[in-house]
């Protein structure tokens, strides 16, 4: 019978996953993976090898702790708390490796020692690497490190013998069988996990918390080897792939190198990023009210602004009302808008905004020179002209939104600031730009009393 419960898990968690392809089916693939892991606990506890009266306490303990933080955690708050789940993900890879090493070897013989062990390495190897790795991207998210890139002097070569010693520990530990070499990797994994995030800038974290979903995906389906568990070896390997898949569409998104973002800035080259010529002319409620009655065609640019002042929902409402007076509105998602991959998108579907006027960036590019009025909210490198003008720029090459094809541009920002990843923009100088300074949930309240 948990034979058959996981398989079906299995498939439920599969249909979750291809669902979330799509805004509109979404919601419903979601309770396929909630249907499903209960399916899955269930099983487990019709397998037999479980404690029932340590297990129920520990997951009703669980249960409380995730409802509140899901009830708590604000929608800015999501990159972080992604990253938090990640590294518990990784520690308990960390911890069943050292378990199984203590008591998951007794009743085997010959080759299958062997095998057991390699499991062991690998998972716990893995897992070191994510928890690490996430507990530095938590901190680069949550502001508690910085956004700059840490370049230690021959990192490359760092992380090359931190692998090479690893290896030849996982040769001593299945000569000996002993714990100490399981030991000393782990502390070996665990600061190349770190070293790996913390050499990656803040504008390259969406693709990194991307990665390290794969990676502890890849931990989970190392856990189910040494479990012996189907369905976790399913769930680890679609986690891991897809999360893999993401990275690297991301990476292309952002004219990245998907090694050179998994090795931590391979091969980056100092910035030759020149001065900017101009002043950024600014620009009350009165004036973009104005110019947005006048339009006939609008695009909205969100970005990680909108979801710090939690504007969602002004921005949706100022669509609401702009549509009502006959004017096209539409949004333009860039790949790595936020810190998270689909952050915006998320945003505007919690704020009702339907979903067949959101695009991507690749849908909407070519528009903009027919656009009367974008609107830029709390974005900066996804909109920045510097990565096509500037081969200089840290972003040279990456696709960006067109923006300053349009008519008038209208950048909803707090201050002149460079943004998260310390670069400048040429778009707030060009001539068609005004800067709307100002909270953007404030200036957005303020467009509102002017547009009925």
């Amino acid at each position: 019978m948990d034979t058959a419960l996981y398989i079906i898990a299995g498939v439920l968690f599969i249909l979750s996953l291809g669902g979330l392809s799509n805004q509109e089916s979404a919601k419903r693939s979601i309770w396929y993976g909630i249907v499903g892991m209960g399916l899955a606990v269930l099983a487990t506890f019709m397998s037999g090898h479980v404690n029932l009266w340590i297990t129920i306490p520990l997951i009703a303990v669980g249960a409380v702790i995730g409802l509140f933080l899901a009830r708590k955690v604000e929608m800015t708050e999501m990159p972080q708390l992604v990253a938090a789940m990640h590294s518990l993900v990784g520690l308990v890879a960390v911890f069943i490796g050292i378990n199984s090493h203590l008591h998951g070897i007794a009743h085997l013989e010959g080759v299958e020692i062997a095998i057991h062990q390699i499991e062991i390495f690998l998972g716990v190897f893995i897992g070191a690497i994510t928890f690490t790795g996430s507990i530095v991207a938590y901190g680069k998210l949550s502001g508690m490190i910085g956004s700059k890139a840490l370049t230690l002097p021959g990192r490359h070569i760092l992380n090359a013998g931190a692998i090479v010693v690893s290896v030849l520990l996982m040769i001593a530990y299945m000569k000996s069988g002993a714990m100490f070499p399981l030991i000393i990797m782990t502390l070996i994994a665990g600061a190349l996990g770190a070293h790996l995030v913390w050499a990656i800038g803040g504008a390259d974290m969406p693709v990194v918390v991307s990665m390290l979903n794969s990676y502890s995906g890849w931990a989970a389906a190392a856990t189910g080897f040494l479990l012996g568990n189907d369905v976790l070896i399913v769930v680890g390997a679609l986690v891991g792939s897809s999360g893999a898949i993401l990275s690297f569409i991301m990476c292309k998104a952002m004219n990245r190198s998907f090694i050179s973002v998994i090795l931590g800035g391979f091969g980056n080259v100092a910035s030759t990023q020149g001065e900017i010529d101009g002043e950024q002319v600014a620009i009350d409620a009165d004036g973009v009210a104005a110019a947005l009655k006048d339009a006939d065609s609008v695009v909205i640019v969100p970005g990680y602004g909108m979801a710090v002042a939690q504007a969602q929902q002004g921005v949706a409402e100022l669509t609401r009302r702009l549509r009502a007076k006959g004017k096209n509105v539409r949004f333009a998602i860039h790949p790595v808008a936020g810190r998270l991959p689909g952050h915006m998108n998320v945003l505007l579907a919690e704020a009702k905004v339907p979903y067949d006027i959101v695009l991507e960036m690749d849908e909407i590019n070519d528009d903009f020179p027919d656009t009367d009025v974008v609107m830029v909210i709390g974005s900066n490198d996804i909109v920045n002209p510097a990565a096509q003008e500037d081969p200089g720029s840290p972003i040279a090459g990456m696709p960006v939104l067109e923006v300053w094809k349009a008519k008038q541009v209208f950048v909803s920002k707090r201050g002149q600031g460079s943004g998260y990843s310390g670069i400048e923009n040429p778009l707030f100088y060009k001539e068609n730009t005004r800067m709307f300074y100002g909270d953007a949930k404030a200036s957005l309240d303020q467009l509102l009393n002017m547009i009925s």
